[in-house]
């Protein structure tokens, strides 16, 4: 695989997902190694493996200076003091909540890219959308879907207004899939079973239809057709899961999620 010689540094690259995402691209063939820089608030390495191939820093500017492509992990609440001059940057946001026109006025670059990502990128398996300023050229795209096809699977999408229904989708791993779970070992739990065997049974059960998903061309939806149509134990609760408010309800907690992201 080609590998790219653009430098890139990581603003708040020690932290939950801006390590995942340093990790995601330190295990990647398509990045050289030694092209890295993380800034955070000790400048030092912390919880980043491989740090001896990797410049740390405390002074933001400092990284922006000596790389090519700034990605900004950092949380909601910090953005405000990022103080950086990043034009002629190639600048990617994973902050939840924050606007293109908003990067564009905090870090003086106009070649501005949105994203959300999760911490499944150190497995390799995030789902990262993003959305790009009207400046970003052909090369920007290229590094761009480098970055988040080592962290997963990643689309371009075009109405940013749907990166708040993404944060509140898939930014959230396991999330919303570990209430679900939960739901079903506090079910097996009341029902006598272990707790150890429940937990391991329905973390196995998640694995497993995960998988399953994902390597199937067939949409959800198809696989519950199918599921029902066969008329076994699980279609009796299929259909009860579906004549109740259950879908209503994970809709209304997918939107009130979306709505705090974009409030934050």
């Amino acid at each position: 695989m080609e590998t790219t010689g653009n430098t890139i540094g990581i603003i708040g690259g020690s932290g939950m997902l801006g390590s995942t995402i340093l990790s995601a691209l330190l295990g990647s063939e398509a990045f050289e190694q030694s092209n890295f820089w993380v800034s955070n608030r000790s400048g030092n390495a912390s919880n980043v493996e491989q740090s001896s191939i990797i410049h740390f820093t405390k002074d933001n500017q400092e990284l922006v200076d000596a790389c090519d492509v700034i990605i900004l992990c950092v949380p909601p609440a910090r953005f405000p003091d990022i103080d950086i001059h990043a034009a002629n940057r190639l600048v990617i946001s994973v902050v939840a909540g924050v606007t293109i026109d908003e990067m564009k006025s905090k870090t003086a670059s106009v070649r501005v890219v949105r994203a959300m990502s999760s911490p499944a990128a150190s497995l390799s398996m995030a789902y990262s959308p993003w959305i790009a300023s009207t400046e970003i050229v052909s090369d920007d795209r290229d590094i761009v879907r480098k970055i988040f096809g080592a962290c997963g699977t990643t689309d371009e999408i075009f109405d940013e207004q749907q990166l708040d229904h993404f944060t509140a989708m898939t930014g959230p791993v396991p999330g919303f899939v570990a209430y679900f779970a939960q739901c079903m070992v506090d079910h097996a739990t009341s029902q006598g079973i272990a707790p150890d065997v429940a937990d391991r049974a329905i973390r196995q059960l998640f694995v497993a239809g995960g998988t399953m998903l994902a390597a199937d061309r067939a949409s959800p939806a198809d696989h519950v057709r199918w599921m029902i149509e066969y008329a076994g134990t699980t279609a009796a609760g299929l259909i009860a899961m579906e004549r109740s408010t259950l879908s209503k309800t994970i809709s209304d907690g997918l939107l009130a999620a979306a709505d705090k992201a974009r409030s934050i």
